[in-house]
């Protein structure tokens, strides 16, 4: 006979594995810049600053190289928004140009220093002995002089030039990336599933690859975003002090040293250089502060 309590209360139904997911890491990734005023700026500014370097010459008013004697300091006017320098180009121009050179730089220095920064990590916290003791003691020696000595030294070895300038600044920023990974390995290199890994007969290389470095991708994500914009400031220091690229190219560093002279009657040539230095760090900064809350990334002592 059934049981009439049966009737009277069903069984309520069973909970779905699904219930107990977490959200979908997409949503994690994105509840930050839906929330975040500055992370949204800075996202803006991003893709402006991308679009320009995309079709500066499209959008470049005049030839950013281009000479006119008749305009030489002129201020900011309809036809000239951002003003003249002294040789009568026009600066908006010339900083259209520039942001294309930014953005090679910083993607390029940080994309060199992360792949050699994270394999030396990796493998000095993975396999410990003499390549942890040899690398580390590289990390301590290019950690005794600051970043931009060291950028300074590179190019002074290898000269001026675009890709001479990449590889210095990545040089010199790589050890971030190192001290980064290996203490991440170190951590989870104790894990019970990479000695489960090993059990099952896994190789370094496959545990490494495949087990190590995805776990340890949250934090290097990060540093990666504002290593692009320590490499953009970079840059613009070594052009400044004329160590950058080639004379004839125009970057934003180098728009402020050859204004500087004229800085008390033409402050436009320093104004707007400055402003767009200053608004491309900051809009990664923020970006990069909304990826530290998206991956919940604890900053690395």
């Amino acid at each position: 006979m059934m049981d009439q309590s049966l009737l009277l209360d069903p069984p309520a139904p069973a909970a779905h594995p699904a219930d107990d997911l977490p959200p979908p890491a997409r949503r994690r990734w994105l509840r930050p810049f839906r929330t975040d005023r500055k992370a949204q700026f800075g996202l803006v500014m991003l893709a402006l600053l991308l679009f320009c370097a995309l079709f500066g010459p499209m959008l470049s008013p005049y030839d950013p190289t281009e000479t006119s004697f008749d305009l030489t300091l002129s201020p900011p006017s309809l036809s000239n928004p951002l003003g003249v320098d002294d040789l009568g180009r026009d600066v908006l121009s010339r900083l259209i140009a520039g942001a294309r050179v930014s953005i090679v730089v910083g993607l390029s220095t940080v994309a060199i220093s992360l792949v050699i920064g994270v394999t030396l990590g990796l493998l000095a916290g993975y396999f410990g002995g003499w390549i942890d003791f040899v690398v580390m003691r590289y990390i301590d020696l290019q950690w005794a002089f600051p970043n931009f000595i060291i950028a300074v030294y590179m190019v002074a070895v290898f000269g001026t030039g675009l890709w001479n300038v990449i590889i210095a600044v990545s040089l010199a920023y790589l050890d971030d990336f190192a001290r980064i990974a290996r203490g991440m390995v170190l951590t989870i290199k104790q894990e019970q599933y990479i000695d489960a890994a090993r059990t099952v007969g896994c190789s370094h290389w496959r545990i490494l690859l495949r087990h190590v470095l995805p776990n340890a991708g949250a934090p290097l994500i990060v540093q990666a975003t504002v290593s692009v914009s320590y490499a953009i400031l970079a840059e613009a220091g070594l052009s400044f002090l004329g160590l950058g690229v080639d004379a004839d190219t125009p970057t934003w560093g180098l728009i402020l040293a050859e204004g500087r002279t004229f800085i008390s009657r033409a402050w436009w040539l320093g104004v707007f250089p400055g402003l767009f230095i200053m608004l491309t760090v900051l809009s990664i900064n923020f970006v990069g502060d909304a990826l530290r809350d998206a991956l919940d990334v604890k900053e690395t002592g």
